[in-house]
């Protein structure tokens, strides 16, 4: 299963078994739509059903089908919130970055590697890429990156002078 991590479990909140999470989206109003979500811990994973999803000023608050109170829900507290990436809602235009790693860079035929990992660094974002040449850092920039096929996996790029020499 393809998971994508959205939150994080502060607390619980209140007597009833609810939780307090730490969303981890741009729009914390999608966990209204959930209908279950993955509590991961390391390798161990909990599956709920969702039965109400609440959002207050930054937070979104949960109650789950089997917790019931108070403790329960502490023993919770600091779990990874996933859900099944067949669950993330479709973006109208770009991608998620978690679906550009593992996609393919080509420049041209010339293969340069698979996306490890995407960096943010305040300017702009830039993937990195290990591939036959080692690790290339790669500006995400509209004239660096021409074509993204999120269904092929597949990235074109032109690369700026210099960038894969020494």
């Amino acid at each position: 299963m393809d998971e994508v991590l959205i939150g994080e479990v502060l607390r619980s909140h209140g007597l009833k078994g609810e939780l307090k999470i730490y969303p981890l989206t741009h729009n914390p109003a999608r966990f209204k739509q959930l209908k279950e979500i993955i509590f991961c811990k390391g390798e161990v994973k909990k599956h709920f059903t969702v039965d109400k999803a609440r959002i207050q000023n930054d937070y979104v608050f949960l109650s789950l089908a089997g917790l019931s109170d108070m403790e329960q829900a502490n023993s919770f507290q600091g779990w990874e919130v996933r859900i099944d990436r067949s669950e993330v809602a479709p973006l109208k235009e770009g991608w998620y970055y978690f679906e550009l790693e593992g996609m393919k860079v080509f420049q041209g035929q010339d293969f340069l590697g698979t996306i490890i990992q995407v960096i943010q660094t305040g300017a702009n974002d830039v993937y990195l890429v290990k591939g036959p040449r080692g690790e290339i850092c790669v500006p995400a920039l509209k004239s660096v990156v021409k074509e993204v096929d999120v269904a092929k996996k597949r990235m074109e790029v032109v690369l700026l002078p210099g960038l894969l020499e020494g």
